[in-house]
């Protein structure tokens, strides 16, 4: 049965796949859910014998604390509503209704898992952690004078180093709270809600950009996905999650600037180099979402927003380096100061693939599913590619396409390139734990692969993924 929209586009389901597809997807999550039980049975092995992971318990940063909070019936409400409603009503919203009600629900959901811990331990005391950005506002007064010295501070050898979240990251990612503390939002309760309202949109960025590549039928199907994420438990509140945004509407503004879907496709391309030039002050490791980037423009087929971009991102890195922050120095004494705590014991041979178990529970059963089905797909996408005919926007599957068997090669390669950013990021080395908060910013552009499950599954899927986050915010006391 076909689901006209008003605006003239054809959101016939996704085809299903046969039924030996769908037992490769139980098969993919029980083999995912194998690697995570394998994870936690050798690191409680590992940290008993010699301490040497750092967690509690892992593979996951966190602690046993079976516990109900405020946040419990709200949560048990929001994953209810949108199990039973959320694929009809994704399918029939006009375009910016959904957009805002996806917004709505994905920080609904942010919020009601974080309050399960409460408010003070679930939302306003996360960031004021000694190892966490608000403990170093203070020594921005003079923030000029702070970014000229900021390297000095990085290294454990050095006088008043800086706290482990600070000296980690960029000094884009303190000033954002040292912003909000200058405008009267200080404290830790600010700090949080301002991560969850913009965690919560990377949904939304991420459905513009699917849109824009001519994939409007594949997001809305991923909307319901989106909202219900695992990852939100690290969302709220998390600096990453805010993190994930940042990029994601870097990423959107650069595939509506490709596919010139705006009025000013150049001003758009430029603010897409500004965001995705801030991530890289935010974060060393979000530089590798050159990959998706790189993926949006090929399948716009252009490189007209490629000029603009890249002013966006000098822009960026000029004013920070003009500052007296060099980037390149930094991230020179960040690899030094990792190696000075505890990521010199934490062993590379159990957090490359422990790591990859961490990842399939922040992104859930139903996206390592969906994974399977993208994997399976790049071959003839590639192929598609290569021959000149994807499904985007003017071809299949774009606006007002007929659809076809290569409707969805937008989806594939963009979630593929996310993929092997994240793969990328394993391997470096500079990502030993705490990857359920860390790869955020990645994991959120995988979960769009669950409009690859075929439509009869995709209820019991969603519910999957709300229990997996119900479980593991009650269960465990997380980290972050």
């Amino acid at each position: 049965m076909k689901l006209p929209l008003r605006n003239g586009v054809d959101i016939q389901p996704i085809r299903d796949d046969t039924r030996t597809g769908r037992r490769r997807d139980v098969l993919a999550a029980a083999a995912a859910a194998a690697l995570f039980a394998a994870a936690a049975v050798v690191g409680t092995l590992i940290q008993r014998a010699d301490h040497s992971l750092y967690v509690d318990w892992a593979p996951l940063y966190a602690d046993w604390l079976p516990h109900v909070g405020p946040g419990t019936p709200l949560a048990l409400a929001v994953a209810a509503a949108v199990v039973v409603h959320g694929h009809r009503l994704a399918s029939r919203l006009p375009w910016r209704g959904l957009l805002v009600a996806v917004w709505a629900a994905a920080m609904a959901w942010i919020w009601s898992l974080a309050l399960v811990d409460g408010w003070r331990r679930g939302v306003a005391e996360r960031l004021t952690a000694r190892h966490e950005y608000l403990r170093g506002i203070d020594r921005f007064q003079d923030i000029g004078a702070a970014l000229r010295g900021f390297t000095g501070h990085i290294l454990l050898t050095q006088p008043d180093h800086w706290p482990a979240h600070i000296a980690g990251h960029p000094p884009g990612a303190v000033l954002t709270f040292v912003g909000l503390d200058r405008l009267g939002l200080g404290g830790g309760g600010w700090a949080g809600a301002f991560c969850v309202t913009v965690g919560g949109s990377a949904a939304v960025a991420i459905l513009v950009t699917l849109r824009a590549l001519g994939q409007e039928r594949a997001a809305r199907t991923a909307a319901p996905f989106l909202v219900l994420a695992p990852g939100a438990v690290w969302v709220g509140a998390s600096a990453d999650g805010y993190f994930a945004a940042v990029a994601a509407w870097g990423l959107a503004l650069l595939a509506l600037a490709a596919t010139r879907t705006v009025r000013a496709p150049g001003a758009v391309a430029l603010g897409s180099g500004l965001l995705l030039g801030l991530t890289a002050y935010l974060s060393y490791g979000l530089t590798l979402l050159a990959l998706p980037a790189a993926a949006v423009l090929l399948l716009a087929r252009t490189a007209r927003p490629l000029p603009f971009a890249l002013t966006g991102v000098a822009v960026v890195a000029g004013a920070f380096t003009l500052a007296g922050f060099r980037w390149w120095e930094g991230y020179s004494l960040l690899v030094e100061r990792y190696y000075q705590g505890v990521a010199a014991d934490r062993p590379y041979a159990y957090w490359v693939w422990a790591n990859l178990a961490v990842a399939s529970v922040a992104a859930g059963p139903a996206c390592v599913a969906g994974a399977r089905r993208m994997l399976s797909a790049v071959p003839d996408a590639a192929r598609r590619l290569r021959a000149g005919r994807p499904g985007g926007p003017g071809g299949p599957g774009g606006p007002g396409g007929p659809g076809g068997p290569d409707a969805l090669d937008g989806l594939v390669v963009l979630t593929f390139a996310a993929l092997l950013a994240l793969v990328v990021a394993d391997l470096s080395g500079m990502s030993k734990a705490e990857t359920e908060r860390i790869w955020l910013p990645f994991l959120v552009w995988l979960l769009p692969t669950t409009a690859l499950l075929p439509a009869r599954d995709r209820r019991r899927w969603l519910l999957v993924q709300a229990c997996l986050s119900l479980l593991v915010n009650h269960l465990l006391l997380t980290g972050w």
